[in-house]
């Protein structure tokens, strides 16, 4: 071999010989000869002093790049000269056997003496019949009874040979090339070296221990030039397209091929291409299907991209059955970040691991190296062909349901611990419920209402509508009404819809849910929590009274039957202070949530969201109690936990940085206020439709700062958009309404509209004295705006009378330092200061 290395570096060319085609069966190969033993070659065994060359007749005048593998090919082989030995592995149609060729031809320039020979193992015959061309193109002695396969290694483990390169081709049957054809291999020594090609990592192991170099897809630049060369510049249409075609294909040389040669024979265009691609699966599978005429590959090859895994697949069904089962189950899963947890389990882990081996050992599946657990990618393309020989064996009803039964068994619930677990597996789960095959299995409405659970939680809440109402319009067709399961998926869909916005889709599912409940027992869990949950839909739909009524009678019944820890009590607790705050009970709201708070601290997680939740209630009832310091100090906590477990687009993570923005408003901290209510309305108006109430309620806080901020035209613009839209979807007693008309009434006398901003406030008076208590906070906050309006507007009288009225109830409600009690005090101060002015002025015109 050291000698060998000594002539790879001459590059020296020689010109002496000619080439001439030999037909072996389906392989042409070019034979090489000297000039001077032409005329002789018949007569005598050739002069081993001369090099000799059996090669393919399959150049490719494509072929494209590769250099880095070719470098290390030459240097393992020739110019290091480090093995005898060396297997060149890959996926199927990644170009094994062009890259062998290239180094055949640069071996040819520029090793001169270097014999080359070129056996394919597709089979038993196809290596025989390459040995007997050899043998009898260079008349070798051959002994009594000895076969081709035989001479062949007895001749080149001979020193006789001279130096030579045996390139063995598509050995990928493992049973075939050991228990047939490894025998046969010649032993180079000092003088040859076997270049193995092999479409599995196992075989290559087996053959060369470590001296292996795995082939991998091409670079994106070796792709776009790889295309450009069989289709022409101009079917490239542009590199955006070319670029997003050669994504789509793997950059898989044999994939990039089939559609050059498709685009080609239809005159077509690679932005084509892509849309049949995209059309539908049929479409898609059809184009991976298409065969077509490749002269640079063996004649008795298919050269589909589906056909040519074919063969990997039916040695994997043959060799590892449990592989194959496996390689079918991942068909239909999602192409990337397959976690193992979520395959179905095999008999042993042992053979779980074998089975994974197989599939990596082919390239038919990839292990991320980065990941702290197993996680796996499947080759998309491997992917759509297995899908392919599915339908071909008409088992793709069977493998469906297989999918879709266990993907229903191993799916997560909603507990927030398993949301790692609910992200990984959510696009596979997807993914299978995408499918048609499966509609009819009761597993595939179970698994969509996993998944509606999981999805809602990370606040994607209108894909969560459309999996439960899915499930709703099954259950409903399959159960009588008063059933469970048609009622719980009811309920389910009815919360979903609070969520999202839909009040009153929600209290008629919930309102026909508890009705049809009535049968049940006044104390049955599923009553109770029927009710519960139509009282968060009356609270979210501006009905506090009915909601404040119906959840007392859930916590009643609660706290005498459950544990003061029980989740059940704790949430209908909390609901219930929520209530109470909306019901202006300020104080028995901060009582009941600080309860609920102290529990839950003591007994969940910091990250939990259900402590979270409360903590973000206290704090808005501490607002609400004028405890503004404790308010901003729970919600910097809240925020902080949520930004980092959330996506920014969240709805919790969203609503904790709105109330934050609330109390650094109500902290004199406006400038910070502003810049966060900027920022929630910004995701807002990406994420959520114009009329969803937090999308309003972001604007209408953020008109707020504006206003505090000076900012009163932008404030006034928002607020009127708010206001609009409420008026045409909320009823005229609902509290978000009277809220935004409440706030545009400010905006307006701050902006000098005064005859507006007494309209708008009298209005708001007269449906709030109509409505709510004597004592109620928004009750008041409306008399006092009232009486600022009738102040600006010189109707100081009536101002007065109004700021009497509120004083007198704050001093009875709210503790003596509280900031609307202090503020209503120096309001009416200032307006009783102002009326004697004007009495004295008026005294001394008369």
């Amino acid at each position: 071999m050291a000698s060998m290395a000594s002539t790879a570096s001459s590059f020296e060319h020689s010109n002496s010989g000619f080439q001439m085609g030999v037909n072996t069966g389906s392989v042409t190969y070019h034979v090489h000869m000297p000039a001077e033993e032409k005329k002789e070659m018949n007569t005598r065994s050739c002069d081993q002093s001369q090099a000799h060359y059996i090669i393919p007749a399959m150049a490719n005048r494509h072929f494209t790049g590769r250099e880095s593998t070719l470098n290390e090919l030459k240097q393992k082989l020739f110019i290091q000269a480090s093995t005898e030995k060396l297997a060149l592995f890959g996926l199927g149609g990644i170009g094994k056997t062009q890259v062998a060729l290239q180094l055949a031809y640069w071996v040819k320039a520029n090793v001169p003496d270097c014999s080359i020979f070129w056996a394919p193992a597709l089979s038993l015959e196809t290596f025989e019949q390459a040995c007997w061309q050899i043998a009898k193109e260079f008349q070798i002695p051959r002994k009594p009874d000895e076969s081709a396969m035989e001479l062949i290694r007895r001749h080149l483990s001979s020193d006789k040979a001279g130096k030579w390169l045996f390139i063995v081709d598509n050995a990928d049957d493992i049973d075939l090339l050991f228990d047939e054809l490894h025998q046969y291999f010649p032993t180079g020594g000092q003088n040859g070296v076997t270049l193995l090609t092999t479409r599995s990592r196992e075989v290559a192991e087996l053959f060369a221990e470590t001296d292996t170099v795995q082939l991998k897809e091409m670079t994106a630049e070796e792709g776009i030039e790889f295309l450009a060369k069989i289709i022409g510049k101009d079917s490239l249409c542009s590199r955006e397209s070319a670029t997003q075609l050669l994504e789509e294909l793997k950059l898989l040389p044999l994939a990039i091929v089939q559609a050059a040669c498709y685009i080609r024979r239809n005159n077509g265009t690679t932005i084509r291409y892509l849309e049949l691609m995209h059309k539908t699966q049929k479409d898609r599978m059809r184009l991976a299907s298409r065969d077509f005429r490749d002269i640079t590959r063996y004649r008795e090859t298919r050269n589909a991209v589906t056909a040519t895994w074919l063969i990997s697949f039916d040695q994997i069904k043959s060799s590892d059955p449990p592989a194959a089962g496996l390689l079918e189950f991942m068909s239909y899963l999602e192409p990337k970040a397959i976690p193992r947890s979520l395959l179905p389990t095999l008999d042993s882990e042992e053979e779980m691991d074998f089975a994974i081996g197989t599939l990596c050992g082919y390239g038919f599946l990839t292990r991320r190296d980065n990941s702290d657990q197993d996680i796996f990618d499947i080759h998309s393309l491997v992917q759509l062909s297995t899908r392919v020989w599915i339908a071909e064996a008409q088992k793709t009803q069977e493998i469906i349901t297989t999918v879709t039964q266990h993907m229903d068994k191993c799916f997560p619930s909603d507990e927030y611990t398993n949301r790692a677990t609910w992200r990984i597996y959510l696009p596979h789960a997807l993914g299978i419920l995408s499918r048609e095959e499966n509609k009819d299995l009761s597993e595939r409405y179970s698994l969509h209402s996993k998944v509606g659970e999981c999805i809602l939680a990370d606040g994607r809440v209108k894909e969560a509508v459309a999996a439960f109402k899915e499930v709703c319009v099954w259950k409903e067709a399959s159960y009588d009404e008063e059933h469970p399961s048609r009622l719980m998926s009811e309920y389910i869909l009815a919360s979903a819809y609070r969520s999202n916005g839909q009040n009153k889709k929600s209290i008629e599912l919930l309102e026909h849910v508890v009705a049809v409940e009535r049968i049940l027992d006044k104390e049955d869990p599923s009553r109770l929590a029927s009710q519960h949950e139509l009282a968060r839909a009356y609270q979210s739909n501006g009905q506090t009274k009915q909601a404040v009524e119906l959840i007392k009678h859930v916590v009643t019944i609660f706290e005498r039957t459950l544990d003061e820890g029980h989740p059940d009590l704790l949430r209908s607790q909390h609901t219930l202070a929520v209530a109470y705050r909306f019901n202006g009970q300020i104080k028995q709201a901060v009582e009941i949530l600080e309860h609920v708070v102290a529990v839950r601290e003591r007994t969940l997680d910091e990250e939990h969201p259900d402590r979270l939740v409360s903590q973000y209630e206290l704090a808005v009832a501490y607002r609400f109690n004028g405890q503004i310091k404790q308010a901003v100090e729970i919600l910097e906590h809240v925020v902080a936990v949520r930004e980092r477990t959330l996506d920014e687009e969240h709805p919790d993570r969203l609503a904790s940085q709105f109330e934050l923005a609330v109390a650094y408003r109500f902290n004199g901290q406006i400038k910070q206020a502003v810049e966060i209510s900027e920022h929630v309305l910004a995701v807002s108006e990406r994420t959520l439709d114009e009329e969803h109430p937090s999308r309003l309620a972001s604007q209408h806080e953020l008109a707020v700062a504006y206003q505090f901020n000076g900012q009163i035209k932008q404030a006034v613009e928002l607020l009127e958009h708010v206001v609009t839209i409420r008026e045409r979807t909320l009823d005229e007693e609902h509290p978000d309404r009277l809220a935004s008309q409440y706030e545009l009434a400010g905006a307006y006398r701050f902006n000098g509209q005064i005859k507006k901003a007494v309209e708008i406030s009298e209005h708001v008076l007269a449906v709030s004295e109509r409505t709510l208590d004597e004592e109620h906070p928004n009750r008041l906050a409306s008399q006092f705006e009232l009486a600022m309006s009738y102040q600006s507007n010189g109707q100081t009288k009536q101002a007065v009378e109004l700021l009497e009225l509120v004083v007198a109830v704050e001093e009875i409600t709210l503790d003596e330092e509280h900031p609307k009690r202090i503020l209503a005090q120096k309001a009416l101060k200032d307006a009783k200061k102002r009326l004697i002015d004007v009495e004295n002025t008026e005294n001394r015109l008369s």
